[in-house]
């Protein structure tokens, strides 16, 4: 069995928390955290004083100590049951509030100690008697007298528990005689350690603790458990926690015994990595040293090569301005060269003349000439020599030392594909200043399709904002997008990649026709003509009567402003999720003019092909290809009309025929695509682009995007994504 621990070392354990001392007095909070008695009443006394005294300016004494005086515990104990006192700071009848909560140090938690306050906590015995074993073992050298001899008194042998005193052998004998009750007094050794051979309940001082409450974690006697704090908590007989407790407590030991091998593994690991971080700080120290001392350097070498620049140029233009000072002093009369060219005047000797008078001419000539054309020598300016170290000092304040950029994260919810792709994504929170941004795009092809750049990751120009608009995108293809950020030239990891599919068709652009059937009583546009909302008022009601008489309401129309009459389109728009019904498609011109210049308002509803009714005549009518083709869509749902037996639709794209089938969730955006001459018309979930029905369409004329709506309901376009550059 290994070997107990020595007393000496369990030192840290006995210290209070708040003192720093040695426990005196402990008292157990109901965190199971123990204090010492004075530190409770000290923690209690100030934040009493924090609530009523708060900005005054009373100083406090530096150690809480020197605050209370020490009673002695018999004397505590007495004033503590008896009820005297309570929490500091309030008094009996009086109607200031009382303060119970104190912060306890071990837990970081504010603690409520009830209505009793320090009362109600249990004196922790078994730390006492360890803290004098401790003091004991520390002062080994210094014995404990006996209380009862005359001086000079004897060294103890023997403490009595009952009567809290220590004996010799002699005294101990004469107040302990044999035969009297005092005989049967327990005794210990030498101890200064005296406590209650029972313990007793806080809240009813009569009673002894003979249980032990599992909620509160602390003993109880019978009278808490009948009708006090504890009547509906579990609680379990003393022995029993005893024993299940002492069996816990001895298995941990036991665990942290028998894992001391690890355990000191651990700490030589934790010490070398204490090593390591002590070498590698001074080695990325170093580092940075080295990295500052080479740009001293380089700035020291350009600025000497500078300065030497300077001084050369100077030391030019100085000689060359002195050089024409000296010669234009020349010219003064009495300098050298005047009187000189007037010494020559006087020879009378021709020839000697002419030989002289020629050099000299020159001399002349080429003063005369650089009077009538003065300019410096040399510029004293050194604008050449200015420096604008503007661009360097920012990026030295910012450049930082954070390593490797996080990846962005792709936003999802604000990236999609329309004409173009509108990718978005977003930093972490505490992200440090970036550069620039870069996107990157694949196409995805079929594992049959063999295209050059399928596969091929393609990247964008900078980009220093928070999204970017990607262009030149092929038609009916699934794209992957990644982005990654670049700081003092260091890229980030790639951003997870999303997967976008591009329309089957190029975007059709179009605005709502406020000319064509348009009914301004029953539809509101907005100026964009982007947004047609349909409001359900007495119009509507008034013409609702007519359904008792078996006619129905009938459906405003709009149309866009724009036909086709040749090529594959595409667009796209939204359904707000509360609409009644609103039925979505193309329309020939001459089926619109039938619509508008011949209500239908008296009409059976079975003449509509997509009424929305399960007739017979209307799935006879689907075998025949029409000049228009609507969908119904309302309340949150899409509805699929019956597929005929002719119908060309692909049974993988198509729900099947039964009615739960044909009912399908609305998606955020609806998709319509119109090929004009193979005469098909498709409706896509615009979101994943996935076909949720396709047919036959007459397209015998011009075709336009047909919208109706019955009761309220609102539609809007999808706005064509437009190139957005951002500068900086």
């Amino acid at each position: 069995m290994p070997e107990k621990v020595p007393i000496k070392n369990i030192e840290r354990e006995l210290i209070c928390p708040i003192c720093k001392e040695l426990f005196t007095h402990p008292l157990i909070l109901p965190c199971q955290h123990s204090i010492c008695h004075k530190c409770v009443r000290e923690l209690l006394m100030l934040n009493h004083e924090d609530s009523f005294d708060a900005g005054s300016e009373c100083s406090l004494p530096s150690s809480p100590r020197s605050r209370v005086p020490s009673p002695s515990m018999e004397r505590l104990d007495r004033i503590v049951r008896s009820g005297s006192i309570s929490s500091p700071g309030w008094r009996k009848g009086s109607v200031t509030p009382r303060i119970t909560t104190i912060h306890c140090p071990g837990c970081q938690h504010d603690i409520d100690l009830g209505e009793r306050g320090i009362s109600m906590l249990f004196r922790n015995f078994t730390l006492e008697s360890i803290v004098e074993r401790y003091r004991q073992a520390a002062r080994a050298a210094v014995a404990i007298m006996c209380n009862i001899c005359k001086p000079p008194p004897q060294e103890a042998t023997k403490s009595c528990m009952d009567c809290k005193a220590s004996y010799c052998n002699e005294c101990f004998k004469l107040h302990h005689p044999w035969g009297t009750p005092k005989a049967q007094h327990e005794y210990v050794g030498p101890t200064t350690n005296f406590r209650p051979k029972v313990l007793m309940c806080p809240e009813h001082e009569m009673e002894k603790v003979n249980m032990y409450c599992e909620v509160c974690r602390r003993p109880v006697c019978h009278l808490c458990k009948l009708g006090g704090s504890h009547a509906n908590h579990k609680v379990t007989s003393m022995s029993s926690a005893y024993k299940i407790l002492k069996e816990k407590l001895a298995k941990s030991i036991h665990y942290l015994i028998s894992k001391e091998d690890q355990v000191r593994t651990q700490i030589t690991d934790l010490e070398q990595l204490i090593s390591q971080t002590e070498e590698n700080g001074q080695l990325a120290e170093r580092e940075a040293n080295e990295h500052f001392d080479h740009l001293f350097e380089t700035l020291q070498e350009r600025k000497s090569e500078m300065l030497r620049s300077i001084e050369q140029s100077r030391s030019r233009r100085l000689n060359q301005l002195k050089s024409q000072v000296e010669e234009y002093q020349g010219m003064l009369e009495n300098s050298g060269l005047v009187g000189y060219a007037q010494e020559v005047l006087k020879e009378t000797d021709q020839s000697c003349f002419v030989q002289t008078a020629k050099q000299l001419h020159v001399r002349i000539q080429k003063a005369t000439d650089s009077l009538r054309t003065f300019h410096p020598a040399a510029d004293p300016s050194f604008d050449e020599f200015v420096l604008d170290t503007s661009k360097e000092e920012t990026l030295l304040k910012e450049m930082c030392f954070g390593g490797v950029p996080e990846p962005p994260l792709i936003d999802l919810s604000n990236s999609h594909v329309y004409n173009k792709a509108s990718i978005s994504w977003r930093l972490s929170d505490d992200h440090l200043p970036t550069d620039h941004h870069l996107v990157e795009y694949c196409r995805r092809g079929a594992p049959c399709e063999d295209s050059e750049d399928s596969g091929v990751w393609r990247s964008t120009d900078r980009v220093y904002g928070p999204s970017t608009v990607v262009c030149d995108l092929e038609p009916n293809s699934l794209y992957s997008f990644r982005v990654r950020t670049c700081r003092n030239s260091m890229f980030s990891p790639y951003s997870p990649e999303i997967m976008l599919h591009t329309p089957p068709a190029p975007a059709f652009g179009f605005l709502f026709s406020d000319k064509c059937g348009f009914s301004a009583e029953r539809l509101i546009l907005n100026k964009q003509r982007d947004v047609v909302d349909s409001v359900a008022g007495m119009a509507f009601l008034l013409a609702a009567e007519r359904v008792q008489t078996g006619s129905y309401i009938p459906l405003d129309y709009i149309i866009g402003d724009t036909g086709i009459s040749q090529g594959r389109h595409y667009w796209a728009f939204r359904v707000d999720p509360q609409s009644f019904m609103v039925k979505v498609g193309v329309a020939s011109d001459s089926k619109l003019i039938e619509w508008f210049h011949n209500p239908r308002d008296t009409s059976s509803p079975r003449y509509d092909h997509d009424s929305g009714h399960d007739s017979g005549s209307e799935d006879t009518c689907y075998d025949v290809s029409q000049p228009f083709t609507l969908l119904t869509v309302g309340m949150g749902k899409i509805f699929i009309p019956k597929a005929s037996s002719s119908s060309s639709v692909s049974s993988t794209s198509m729900p099947s025929a039964e009615p739960g089938n044909r009912v399908l969730p609305m998606p955020q955006r609806l998709g319509v695509c119109l090929d004009y001459e193979a005469c098909r018309v498709c409706f896509y979930d615009a979101d994943t682009m996935r076909c949720l029905y396709e047919r036959q369409v007459d397209c015998s004329g011009t075709m336009y995007p047909a919208f109706g709506l019955m009761g309220s309901g609102r539609i809007q376009l999808e706005e064509l994504i437009t190139t957005k550059k951002l500068t900086f």
